[in-house]
């Protein structure tokens, strides 16, 4: 079974505010996530991984 985080969660591991994590997840643009009953879930690996990413992408422009 996945490990699964709220986006209060992600919003805590991201230093991120809630808000922001609903607008960048509405607007496609933060890990996947998913409705389970009421509650907008997402998986720790994805979210690591986005994390990840976000790192990678901003090593790209500093080498650029």
């Amino acid at each position: 079974m996945h490990d699964l985080v709220t986006v209060e969660e992600a919003a805590e591991m991201t230093r991120l505010s809630p808000a922001t994590v609903r607008w960048l997840i509405s607007v496609g643009r933060f890990a996947p996530s998913a409705k389970l009953g009421r509650r907008r879930m997402l998986r720790r690996v994805d979210l690591e991984a986005w994390i990840s990413a976000q790192f990678e992408a901003e090593a790209k422009k500093a080498s650029a």
